[in-house]
């Protein structure tokens, strides 16, 4: 074990943020996603047995989001006539703005097919337990400025 690396993390998830650079991307993905087919050019993290917040809080602790961007977190955006609860959203908005001082003015949504094709450039995509709809969740890394 180590100091101040929040349980949760896995050795190997720890090593996929310390091997990300400035402008890579992790997924964070529900239950739902396709994490197999849409990463087959990224590495796949497996992590059913959390949820997406946990998850969320505990990389936040880590890495910074890219502060050269308008908005480093994209969220998939419910599709048209879909009345599925989005509620989890107001829960990543509390969290960024727990870990970022811009809030969440950082996150932005997007159509998705439009959110499959930027997940499918991302460095990682974790695959989770989540059972939310419309949960999925793209961090754009950034620096670490002294």
């Amino acid at each position: 074990m180590l100091k101040g690396i929040p349980h949760i993390i896995p050795p190997e998830l720890l090593k996929i943020l310390c091997e990300m650079g400035h402008g890579d991307r992790l997924v964070i993905a529900d239950a739902n996603f396709p994490a197999q087919s849409v990463g087959k050019n990224s590495i796949v993290l497996r992590m059913d047995g959390h949820g997406i917040p946990e998850i969320l809080r505990a990389v936040l602790q880590l890495i910074p989001l890219d502060q050269y961007i308008d908005q480093p977190v994209i969220l998939m955006d419910r599709v048209d006539g879909d009345k599925a609860d989005v509620s989890i959203w107001n829960i990543y908005d509390d969290i960024v703005a727990e870990y970022e001082t811009r809030g969440k003015e950082l996150i932005t949504k997007i159509e998705r097919f439009a959110f499959y094709e930027e997940a499918r450039t991302a460095y990682a995509i974790i695959a989770t337990g989540e059972t939310s709809q419309y949960a999925n969740i793209i961090l754009q890394k950034g620096c670490i400025i002294k």
